[in-house]
């Protein structure tokens, strides 16, 4: 029994302005099943994708206020002028400079998609390069080492590396992104704008999901949702995800 990643849900006052952004962003496409717009991989909609982590852009009607978002992407590039004209490409489709105390010598760019939500574009790296346009689902953390032990066992992606600053996880079957955990200080203020979605495997049963992610420190969530088929959790330190049921 586990669990897999499936997509990065995004909050958005206009949802498919954002899911066209972040279509074109990663050269996907955008597509609009329901109330919400999903964005995956070129060449029809296939959900869930089997290598990549896919993007649900949801409506809500409250704006991003000013506080960071502890859940960002991270896009790779494959050289300094492919870094340069994706960084110039996503400006002209809306995206801002955005300042989270990055300072002035790091190599990376950090941008703002068109509802504020924070992303890097990072220079190129060997690690990332087959990892497609997202590099890396990355979340702020206080315990590292804390978070590798709860998502190592909720999900069926392996624990690549563990040390007090950061923790690295990655489907073991190879390719999509890396999700990481990167130490920092301060602990969750506002509920979280980004958050992951995890989907159980075909067979498996949701609710024994859900009842052994409890079983590993996993708290129950109220967001208003009502009564959906899914399960709203939060991690144990407060990282909000929701368990999708399998359509």
């Amino acid at each position: 029994m586990a669990l897999r990643p499936v997509q990065v849900n995004i909050k958005a006052v206009d949802h498919a302005a954002v899911g066209r952004f972040w279509a074109e962003a990663l050269g996907w496409s955008a597509y609009s099943p329901g109330v919400t717009t999903y964005v995956g991989p070129a060449g029809g909609p296939v959900w869930p994708d089997p290598v990549a982590v896919g993007i649900d852009v949801v409506p809500v009607p409250e704006p991003k206020t000013a506080t960071k978002n502890r859940l960002h992407l991270d896009l790779a590039t494959n050289s300094p002028a492919h870094q340069a004209e994706l960084v110039a490409r996503l400006r002209s489709l809306g995206a801002t400079p955005a300042d989270v105390g990055q300072g002035d010598d790091v190599p990376w760019t950090v941008l703002a998609d068109p509802e504020g939500n924070e992303f890097c574009v990072l220079e190129p790296r060997d690690v990332y390069r087959d990892t497609g346009p997202i590099a890396a689902v990355v979340v702020d953390c206080e315990d590292p080492r804390a978070m590798a032990r709860f998502w190592g066992g909720a999900t069926d992606w392996t624990v690549r590396e563990v040390t007090d600053d950061q923790a690295v996880l990655r489907s073991a079957k190879g390719g999509g992104p890396y999700l990481e955990f990167l130490r920092k200080p301060g602990g969750k203020t506002v509920p979280d704008r980004v958050h992951l979605d995890l989907l159980p495997y075909p067979g498996d049963d949701k609710a024994a999901e859900v009842a052994r992610l409890r079983s590993l420190g996993a708290t129950d969530l109220d967001i208003g949702q009502g009564d959906v088929p899914w399960t709203c959790l939060a991690d144990p330190e407060g990282h909000e995800f929701c368990v999708l049921a399998l359509s």
